[in-house]
């Protein structure tokens, strides 16, 4: 009998015993391989949290080798579809979402959904910031804001999938701004790297973006930052938020890691725990303080009621702002 049939096996018996389980006393599932997917194209913040959950399970050393897979389409639901469809039932894969692909569901009207997934646990959150050219004539967000309402569809706005939390911030913008949310001119990118070049390009006005994307392009000038969507000033990144200049808007976006459906209980708990170990990692620490993601950690069903209601709250939004029916 092999060390996973083992794990198995003795999770199965403290489950049978009427024994209740926690993260600390299970074991991590011992793999030969483990595949994370990133549904979107290299460079955006879910390919960087694949990554960095990568690097976070090799150091404990229980999987032999982790691999990165981008299945990159449709906010996220092209690679949800993957893993409802051909990887059920699969305890060697995970998946990295977030509150982007809860509004992608609903746009796109996909009909598979997060119900169709294994929640694992979210992960972090980032607050989104507003940014321009270095040489755009919008100084502060109140140019922006001033432009917005003359004419809400001379704004292009940048940024990720239609529907995702970039969308939904320029949406909430404009709406707090008194501008017409109807006419908002908003160009979608399936990944960060091509939002980054549409704005500096000049090919939109605004882009949004989570911050840790752009921070290099922020502290050289290349880009500036006009407002960051965070309740109050974040430590370590000198951006105004919205509310302080007069915009009464505030978002964050959220990252979560799922798993396909079709799992047993014991399979459940093993990724569960193996996840556990990696945000508890060294590793995992850095790539926190190094990106400044905000540590929201939090598993199993817990997560699960989560996801419900931020599916309340986001179709609440997208409908206020006219993304969904």
């Amino acid at each position: 009998m092999n060390r996973r049939t083992l794990i198995a096996s003795a999770v199965a018996l403290l489950l049978a015993g009427g024994l209740s389980l926690n993260l600390a006393s299970t074991p991590a599932l011992a793999l030969d391989e483990l595949r994370i997917i990133a549904p979107a194209a290299p460079g955006g913040g879910w390919d960087q949290t694949a990554r960095a959950m990568q690097e976070a399970v090799q150091s404990g050393g229980a999987v032999k080798a982790v691999t990165v897979e981008n299945v990159p389409g449709a906010g996220g639901t092209v690679g949800l579809a993957q893993l409802a469809g051909q990887e059920q039932g699969k305890d060697n894969v995970l998946m990295v979402n977030g509150l982007v692909m809860v509004g992608a569901i609903l746009t796109n009207k996909s009909a598979v959904t997060l119900e169709n997934t294994t929640p694992i646990a979210r992960l972090t959150g980032e607050y989104e910031v507003i940014v321009v050219p270095g040489s755009s004539e919008l100084k502060t967000l109140a140019d922006l804001v001033a432009k917005l309402k003359a004419d809400p569809g001379a704004v292009a706005w940048g940024g990720g999938s239609a529907g995702g939390t970039d969308h939904i911030l320029a949406g909430l913008v404009a709406k707090a701004s008194g501008a017409d949310v109807s006419k908002l001119n908003y160009v979608p990118f399936s990944g960060g790297g091509e939002a980054l070049a549409a704005v500096m390009g000049g090919h939109v006005v605004a882009g949004i973006s989570g911050y840790s994307e752009w921070e290099g392009q922020i502290k050289s000038g290349e880009l500036r930052a006009l407002g960051i969507s965070a309740p109050e000033r974040v430590a370590g990144i000198d951006i105004p938020t919205l509310k302080e200049q007069g915009v009464d808007v505030e978002l964050a976006n959220w990252r979560a890691i799922v798993a396909p459906p079709g799992l047993t209980d014991e399979q459940k708990q093993a990724l569960l725990a193996t996840v556990d170990a990696a945000v508890k990692s060294d590793s995992w620490k850095k790539v926190l303080a190094a990106k400044n993601w905000t540590d929201l950690y939090l598993p199993g069903d817990d997560f699960t009621k989560l996801v419900a209601a931020e599916n309340v709250r986001v179709t609440e939004i997208l409908k206020g702002i006219g993304l969904v029916q």
